[in-house]
């Protein structure tokens, strides 16, 4: 059984910074793709970042330059840095896993992915 639990979410103000983590257990192949979708008040889920165990990396240009995601293999815990959020980044983040495929499809994929965390809540304060 599949499990990814996501925590570190949170209430900022406009600037600060949070890292998300999600753990993963329970998926039993070598070769995965993870990563982070977000869905705001009144908006679509949208992916933002995306890594697989081949060590590459797509971000979303929304978030380019203020975020930024890793994957730890050996803790299998994939995490989200987010450095000077804004309002705009209020949402809750979802972790997702699938089967390896291109990060760069991941980020259109991701909201459709096998696996998804019940999300944490991350809220920017102007």
């Amino acid at each position: 059984q599949v499990q990814l639990v996501e925590s570190g979410g949170g209430s900022v103000q406009t600037g600060g910074s949070l890292r998300l983590s999600c753990v993963m257990s329970g998926y039993t192949r070598s070769e995965y793709c993870m990563g982070w979708f977000r869905q705001g008040p009144g908006k679509e889920r949208e992916g933002v970042a995306a890594a697989d165990t081949d060590g590459d990396i797509s971000v979303a240009d929304a978030v380019k330059g203020r975020f930024s995601i890793s994957l730890d293999k050996a803790k299998n815990t994939l995490y989200l840095q987010m450095n000077n959020l804004e309002p705009e980044d209020t949402a809750m983040y979802y972790c997702a896993l699938d089967r390896g495929l291109s990060t760069v499809q991941a980020l259109r994929l991701l909201p459709r992915f096998a696996y998804a965390g019940q999300g944490t809540q991350v809220t920017v304060s102007s």
